[in-house]
């Protein structure tokens, strides 16, 4: 949480994602302008006000031993302290490892895109590898390299995957409590419950669309994109179970088919990865770049064009007009 905004009622920190807020979701109090942690803010830019404070203990005492003047001017017997001397609170100025990690949740999501399309590639370049090896032989040093290349990104894709779905189980939580306090209510999902559904396989097919769709169903925008995304990931996951039982027959062709279809599989898992950012960006109102989205809004026009300014006639054609003479007929 580098940026932030402190409600002056309630006291509540808010983490600036794409565009600062005016009200607090939580009590609708004022917010101040954005705080970042990383900037250095000038004196005059600051939301803040210096305050003083007394020596320790010698206000009391002093003022016991000093007799009353109340004509006297006020004097100091040190130099007033002027500064922030409030103690931070560290867990209200440093983000949580869970804030942190919910934080690289698009960084990570490129990176599982990223990776899911090397492994495309590199299962299409096996396939291609297959139909030459059929009527020459292979150079030993680019089979090696495509079995590098295939067998890499077999172990790194799932590690990227799970960190990625962790991570945006964790941005999930985050999104649902700042849409239910907007609403004026609280998550009645614990985040717990929202983990758990994210990132166990097979529950995770149902349970991420029904946590998406209860923050969504008011936004048709967002609402399309889920079911979109919902789609997608069954139908990943359905060709993720059928090339795993394609793989268990044992002719040649049947293996080269099997390349192909995890290459597919593959293609589909960053197609996948990339829509889930897709998805996060539009519960943060921004487009799949992180930008903020521009609202437009078409009108049809009906009836004829109106015209409020006269059509701009020459000078000579009006004389011409003026000067005419009708001609008279018998």
């Amino acid at each position: 949480m580098a940026a932030y905004q402190i409600c002056v009622r309630c006291e509540s920190r808010w983490p600036v994602s794409y565009q600062a807020r005016q009200w607090c979701p939580s009590c609708r109090g004022l917010l101040l302008s954005p705080v970042d942690t990383h900037v250095a803010v000038p004196p005059d830019r600051r939301n803040f006000r210096w305050v003083v404070r007394t020596p320790q203990g010698s206000s009391a005492e002093r003022t016991a031993s000093r007799p009353p003047q109340p004509t006297a001017t006020p004097a100091y017997d040190e130099i007033p302290r002027w500064g922030l001397l409030d103690r931070p609170r560290p867990h209200d100025e440093e983000p949580t490892r869970a804030e942190t990690l919910a934080g690289l949740a698009p960084t990570l999501l490129v990176g599982a895109a990223a990776v899911f399309g090397l492994a495309a590639v590199a299962e299409l370049s096996r396939y291609v590898l297959l139909l030459v090896n059929r009527t020459r032989l292979i150079d030993p040093i680019v089979l090696a390299l495509s079995d590098s290349a295939v067998w890499a990104t077999q172990i790194v894709g799932p590690l990227v995957a799970l960190a990625a779905a962790v991570a945006s189980g964790l941005r999930l939580i985050e999104v649902r409590r700042r849409v239910f306090a907007e609403r004026g209510t609280s998550d009645p999902r614990s985040p717990g419950s929202v983990l758990f559904g994210v990132v166990v396989p097979g529950i995770n097919l149902a349970l991420p669309g029904v946590f998406l769709t209860e923050i969504a169903y008011d936004r048709p925008r967002l609402l399309r994109a889920v079911r979109i995304w919902w789609v997608l990931i069954v139908s990943n996951a359905v060709l993720f179970v059928f090339v795993l039982f394609w793989r268990q027959r044992d002719s040649l062709q049947a293996r080269a088919d099997a390349v192909l279809l995890t290459a597919v599989v593959a293609a589909l898992a960053a197609v996948v990865a990339l829509a889930t950012l897709y998805v996060l960006r539009l519960c943060d109102g921004a487009d799949l770049q992180g930008r903020p989205l521009q609202q437009r809004r078409f009108t049809t026009a009906t009836g004829p064009v109106y015209a409020p300014i006269a059509e701009i006639v020459p000078a000579s054609a009006v004389r011409e007009d003026e000067h005419r003479i009708p001609a008279v007929t018998s």
